[in-house]
């Protein structure tokens, strides 16, 4: 069988984990095993890989299902979004982002933020700036007001 066709085969499940919270129970029992994968096994490495990280960081996790059901998945940084109302201590953004303020952040959060977001492979070419300037924008979205 040639090498498309076993790619054509190999499926990739996104799903967002609770970091070191990872159970055989929904979400993760029935995309695995739904794809013939042990739920368990899984668990017991993405908890072991995830240990480092504050319990209950949804973690954005790709799982890579190969023929033979063997499994290799790849963790990101939690989302933007996360990491903003976290360092705000906000429950939620504005609801209208423009036109009221739900809290404040400094360039210095920002910045921690984008040094823990240029880990991910697709951000990895991009300066530490720029990631910054797009958290910033992402901040506005939430009525975040960046300060100096």
């Amino acid at each position: 069988m040639s090498k498309a066709a076993l790619k054509a085969r190999e499926q990739v499940v996104r799903i967002l984990i609770g970091a070191g919270k990872a159970a055989p129970t929904p979400p993760v029992g029935p995309a695995l095993g739904a794809r013939g994968v042990k739920s368990m096994d899984f668990c017991k490495e993405f908890n072991a890989k995830t240990a480092h990280i504050q319990t209950g960081v949804p973690i954005p996790t790709l799982i890579t299902i190969q023929p033979d059901r063997t499994f290799t998945f790849i963790t990101k940084a939690p989302a933007t979004t996360y990491l903003l109302k976290k360092t705000a201590g906000i429950e939620k953004g504005a609801a209208k982002p423009g036109h009221e303020v739900t809290g404040t952040i400094t360039l210095k959060h920002v910045y921690e933020i984008a040094k823990i977001k240029a880990t991910d492979p697709r951000l990895q070419h991009l300066r530490l700036e720029a990631i910054a300037s797009t958290i910033i924008g992402t901040a506005k979205t939430l009525g975040l007001q960046v300060i100096p």
